[in-house]
């Protein structure tokens, strides 16, 4: 079970208690993988703060290197101290990540020796059309590697329950995640089965056990609820 928590555009250094709170917790005897992307600004801190915890970044530029001013390459991030990261997250495509670069990214990730997680997820408006699966799956199979590498997840997030409190029902969870399934089992074989299936959008301490029961989910992908050690601990909690 792989569970990383999102802490997009929040924290500074004093929050950094938190990461060791979290630390802690996991050290203790947590049986789920545990993640955090923090912020950029945070990745080297967090990491020297941490024993058991993987510490991971939110997003990540294509290019090696070049003229783009305030982004920051995959190999810069994993110099900084990241281990994992956040590709094609729906806030990132929102502001123009198409699955082209979606996809650079996630080659760009592979090839600093991160570990890349890719978000995929459907509009309100492709939900209304029913056209959740074929969206998804689109997404994903555009932005996959060619091999299973290390650490690679995919992570299913609706974009329209992200940070909204509403959650699709657990047998529409479980749909979409049987067609990402298969889709992975179609690109790679029997590897395939092994690739983490995490879930994201709203995830709290109340729903996160109920999540976890669905079938064939492989994690959590959690925002807000992941900012603390006492809302994300008992989420870790359900976990294992």
């Amino acid at each position: 079970m792989l569970v990383i928590g999102n802490w997009k555009m929040h924290g500074d250094r004093q929050r950094l208690a938190e990461v060791v709170a979290i630390d802690r917790h996991v050290r203790r005897g947590c049986s789920a993988r545990v993640a955090l992307c923090v912020p950029a600004t945070l990745i080297a801190a967090a990491r020297g703060s941490v024993e058991a915890v993987v510490i991971g970044a939110q997003d990540c530029h294509q290019a090696v290197g070049g003229a783009f001013t305030g982004r920051l390459s995959a190999s810069m991030l994993a110099d900084a101290g990241a281990q994992m990261v956040v590709v094609g997250h729906s806030e990132c495509r929102a502001a123009g990540d198409d699955d082209a670069a979606v996809g650079a990214k996630v080659t760009a990730a592979i090839g600093a020796g991160l570990e890349p997680v890719l978000c995929v997820g459907e509009t309100s408006a492709e939900r209304d059309e029913g056209l959740t699966a074929a969206v998804v799956v689109a997404q994903a199979r555009a932005a996959l590697p060619g091999r299973v590498v290390e650490g690679l997840a995919l992570a299913y997030e609706p974009v329209w329950a992200i940070g909204s409190g509403r959650l699709p029902q657990e047998g529409d969870i479980a749909a979409v995640i049987a067609a990402l399934r298969r889709c992975l089992v179609d690109l790679y074989g029997v590897e395939g089965s092994d690739v983490p299936i995490l879930y994201g959008g709203s995830v709290s301490a109340a729903n996160a056990a109920a999540l976890l029961g669905i079938d064939g989910i492989g994690g959590l992908l959690v925002g807000s609820a992941s900012l603390s050690a006492d809302s994300f601990v008992p989420i870790l909690a359900a976990a294992g």
